[in-house]
């Protein structure tokens, strides 16, 4: 199968696995695994914070950072479409006692112009707001990069009227490469950030929540009341350590399939997108005028050993990675095309006769 799903479903490469066999391990809820100790001091490295924290998902890092920053009864302001609003459960609202203050941006790339006119001090009527999100790069805007002058920007105001910043950088060595500077560079004027390892990078498991010596320390111990103590995780450490060392250099790969679907997307007749906005990894593709809904499209790829998922009945998301390559994206896009070619299902008899 050609799987173009998502970048979550890549496999341990042949020295991840080694590692993992080979991985020094200890208990990590008393701090005595070493090789977890070890990734978390490299996080704090790569992102040039005080402190890192190994977690199992990036959505579990994503709840410990809102947890830190806000109390309960306040907003927490993020692009209308963020990962933190609408594909986690509402954990905001469930851990935290929050909830979202939503705003709709074309590319999913806030300004801060558009965040001060949505900040609520405390006052009779509303919620206070107690933090800002961002995500970068922003899956379902088509992975698309913040410039750092917008992060700085939104960061300084931010720490001006007293409120943290906090990133979802799920993909942010995507977002990394796509700029070409070092991920401490894009990161720095947010309190924390989340990245994960299971994603582009390739490990099979994990995430990294960075920020100040202070809050990871208390972070850990909310990791704790999610149920996130995995002690002898040095065996995850270790293939997550292989994949911020070899997997950041290769990440254009990724980028360049990524163009090279989109560019045959638009080829195909009934599909729509625009091969010059891809950034990163991610292309996001209408196949409204092709006349069949996206999980048909789905279904019929499925059967011709293409997987790939429609985000509603409109669109459709396909994410590049290491686990297919050139040929393989040439493969997807010669049977998406065939899928699409027979049309749409036809009606039964009796639909037909009614009309």
């Amino acid at each position: 199968m050609i799987d173009l799903r998502s970048d979550t479903v890549t496999r341990p490469t042949p020295s991840m696995r080694r590692a993992m066999m080979d991985a020094e391990v200890g208990d990590d809820v008393y701090g005595e695994d070493p090789s977890i100790n070890l990734l978390e001091r490299r996080a704090a490295e790569i992102t040039g914070k005080e402190a890192a924290l190994f977690v199992p998902t990036g959505t579990m890092g994503n709840t410990i950072a809102v947890k830190l920053h806000t109390n309960h009864g306040e907003e927490v302001i993020c692009d209308s479409r963020s990962h933190v609003l609408n594909y986690e459960l509402a954990m905001m609202a469930w851990f935290s006692g929050c909830v979202a203050r939503p705003i709709a941006t074309p590319k999913g790339i806030l300004s801060w112009e558009q965040i001060r006119r949505e900040i609520r001090p405390l006052g009779p009527h509303w919620a206070p707001t107690g933090l800002i999100t961002l995500e970068n790069t922003h899956n379902m805007a088509g992975g698309t990069v913040y410039p750092t002058a917008n992060i700085r920007e939104i960061c300084e105001g931010a720490h001006e009227r007293g409120l943290r910043v906090h990133m979802d950088g799920a993909r942010v060595f995507n977002a990394a490469v796509a700029l070409g500077i070092p991920v401490r560079e894009i990161v720095d004027p947010a309190d924390t950030v989340m990245f994960c390892v299971s994603k582009a990078l390739g490990a099979p498991v994990g995430s990294l929540l960075a920020g100040s010596a202070e809050s990871i320390a208390r972070a850990r111990l909310y990791r704790k009341r999610l149920g996130g103590g995995m002690r002898q995780a040095g065996v995850l450490a270790a293939a997550a350590l292989i994949a911020l060392e070899e997997t950041p250099g290769r990440l254009f790969e990724d980028h360049a399939n990524a163009r090279f679907l989109a560019q045959g997307l638009a080829r195909i007749p009934g599909i729509a997108v625009d091969p010059v906005a891809i950034e990163t990894n991610i292309v996001i593709f209408d196949v409204s005028a092709t006349g069949i809904a996206s999980a048909e499209i789905s279904t019929r790829l499925k059967e011709r050993g293409v997987l790939l998922n429609g985000i509603n009945e409109h669109q459709m998301r396909a994410v590049t990675h290491y686990d297919v390559d050139r040929a393989g994206c040439t493969t997807a896009l010669e049977t998406l095309a065939d899928a699409v070619e027979a049309g749409p299902l036809s009606k039964p008899a009796s639909v037909r006769s009614a009309s």
